[in-house]
């Protein structure tokens, strides 16, 4: 087995175990554990990280619960093939913060899910686990300012600017958010350049999608249900589109030049681009 993981951080204070997990997941996303590759046995990965049988088979679960691994009576774990089952976004966004140089594009209603998964890398270069130099964020939101394909009222379909200016609110809200967040690192000293910028487009986002330091990309369709939802303090019943738990697929330049991966992530770049430098209008989150 050549598989080496990488040392751990002596004064990392999560729990034995989802240090192991991490690692293992890390070494899963570049690859070094390859799609379909058996990891090394129990045995091996205890006398690897030092730790417990015990701790290793929760980290195991753990992946598996995440689905980057697949346990198989009598045989062993394996890393899943990529076509068994989507991976999450969160474990590729902290691990892009341990590169130089952090780049996310993301595309998609209102930035919300990208919000929650910026904090843990972001408390960790607060308190010294993570130090990138720079930090490159570009968000690209559909401009709630005018009638939208959703969310519209349920009973006839029709535009409500109460619910855009719902949207408009919520999508402020998290864009501002992230903007002082990582504005207050660079204040700090923590991090050297870092820069958050926002535009809007007149389409109505249908898909979310998160470009990675270039390298990988996550791409999910937003559904759209029936909700209910207050506005300026009336219950509305709409139709909406719903991406919290919206599925996300992976692609990655690390599968290979040539690969379907590869080719996703140069498609996604290219998409993103030329939206952002044609129809992208620049955003205050100040005001509109």
């Amino acid at each position: 087995m050549s598989f080496s993981p990488e040392p751990l951080d002596p004064d990392d204070d999560r729990p034995p175990y989802e240090q192991v997990a991490r690692s293992l997941s890390a070494a899963i996303r570049t690859r070094k554990l390859a799609p379909g590759e058996k990891l090394p046995s129990h045995k091996t990965l205890t006398e690897m990280y030092g730790f417990a049988r015990a701790t290793i088979q929760r980290a195991l679960r753990d992946l598996e619960d995440e689905g980057l691994v697949v346990s198989r009576k009598g045989s062993g774990v394996y890393v899943r093939n990529r076509t068994e089952r989507p991976a999450g976004l969160r474990p590729y966004v902290e691990q892009a913060f341990s590169s130089q140089h952090v780049s996310i594009d993301f595309a998609g209603f209102s930035s919300e899910t990208l919000h929650g998964a910026l904090q843990e890398p972001l408390d960790k270069i607060r308190i010294g686990r993570l130090s990138p130099s720079t930090i490159n964020i570009r968000i690209l939101v559909p401009d709630m300012s005018v009638p939208q394909a959703a969310p519209v009222r349920k009973a006839d379909c029709a535009d409500d600017p109460r619910l855009r200016e719902r949207m408009h609110d919520i999508m402020v809200g998290y864009t501002r958010s992230i903007s002082d967040a990582i504005s207050e690192l660079s204040h700090l000293g923590l991090v050297a350049e870092s820069n958050v910028s926002v535009r809007v487009h007149s389409g109505t986002q249908f898909f979310k999608m998160y470009i990675i330091n270039e390298q990988d990309v996550f791409f999910g369709y937003y559904p759209i249900r029936p909700n209910k939802v207050v506005a300026q303090g009336e219950v509305v019943e709409i139709y909406d589109l719903v991406g919290k738990d919206a599925t996300l697929f992976h692609h990655s330049t690390n599968d290979g030049e040539s690969s379907g991966g590869a080719q996703q992530v140069e498609q996604a770049r290219m998409w993103f681009d030329s939206v952002w430098n044609t129809i992208g209008r620049d955003f205050n989150a100040d005001g509109r």
